[in-house]
């Protein structure tokens, strides 16, 4: 509160956020639970606490890349001492330090990160918080991120493409909507709700290396798609032959299921556009605008 009050100085909207901190949880019961630390699990204010608590570690990180590393000159004369290079990068309370140098850099690092979010009464959680070579990877905001060869070369690049959870989370969502108790849909609702499902997952990953990734989640789908309309539609005890279902609910010549105007477009249809790195060069609204002389 003491970092919010030096940020926002309205005294009605301190007080209001507070309120929110001393509210209490309301239980599945019914029942008033007091909260004496931490904010709510999803409450929205989280988020916003979060980053201005967090400011203190992006201070602290700023602070020592201007004055020891802020060009390529003292970098270099930090490599030649033996001395490692680092930069923080961190959305809302999820944040990787990115490290040039030897494993004992990085867990030295890890032991600042602590010391500096202690005053704040944050710790850093011990199962989530690991030191990883970027040869093995690691996972951050849905993303993995790995160094790999590229095929075919002896070359080796950094590679991100959606997360092993992040693709069994869309698949469970697929397969959840298409279970027995949605049958009673009209295939062509079902198709419509599970495109926007997937066009939404697949925007999110698409700035990566997600083209075959995208493809494996549509195989999925189209198969959960298959099932359904096979058990929907079937005769007796056996579905539809899939001939027959080839022949009323995919587009003639194809096995893209189409129904009533409505398409079968999953992921792929998402284009794949590979992220460039433009550091400070991003444009903002904030940036100040060139002055003018009146004609």
């Amino acid at each position: 509160m003491d970092r919010f009050r030096r940020r926002i100085k309205d005294k009605k909207v301190c007080a209001l956020v507070k309120a929110f901190l001393k509210a209490g949880v309301m239980t599945a019961d019914g029942d008033l639970e007091e909260s004496y630390t931490g904010t709510v699990q999803g409450g929205i204010l989280s988020p916003l606490l979060a980053n201005i608590a967090l400011s203190a570690l992006d201070d602290h990180f700023t602070r020592q890349w201007h004055t020891q590393m802020g060009n390529q000159v003292q970098r270099a004369k930090r490599r030649r001492y033996g001395l490692g290079n680092w930069r923080l990068i961190r959305f809302a309370d999820d944040f990787v330090v990115m490290v040039s140098g030897q494993r004992h850099h990085a867990e030295a690092l890890r032991e600042e990160v602590a010391a500096v979010l202690a005053p704040l009464g944050l710790r850093l959680a011990e199962e989530k918080t690991r030191v990883v070579h970027i040869d093995e990877g690691f996972d951050f905001l849905s993303v993995t991120i790995r160094r790999m060869r590229k095929r075919g070369t002896s070359k080796h690049y950094v590679y991100t493409v959606p997360s092993r959870k992040a693709v069994q989370a869309v698949k469970d969502k697929v397969s959840a909507m298409t279970y027995r108790a949605t049958r009673n849909m009209a295939p062509e609702v079902l198709i419509q709700s599970i495109n926007r499902a997937m066009a939404g997952w697949a925007n999110y990953h698409r700035h990566g290396v997600s083209k075959a990734v995208f493809g494996a989640v549509d195989h999925h789908a189209w198969h959960r798609i298959m099932r359904w309309l096979r058990h929907k539609y079937k005769s007796g005890r056996s579905g539809i032959g899939m001939p027959e279902l080839r022949r009323r609910f995919c587009e003639p010549g194809t096995w893209r299921f189409a129904c009533n105007g409505v398409r079968f477009t999953g992921a792929s249809a998402v284009p794949v556009t590979r992220y460039r790195y433009r550091g400070s060069t991003i444009p903002t609204p904030w940036a100040p605008q060139p002055e003018t002389a009146p004609g």
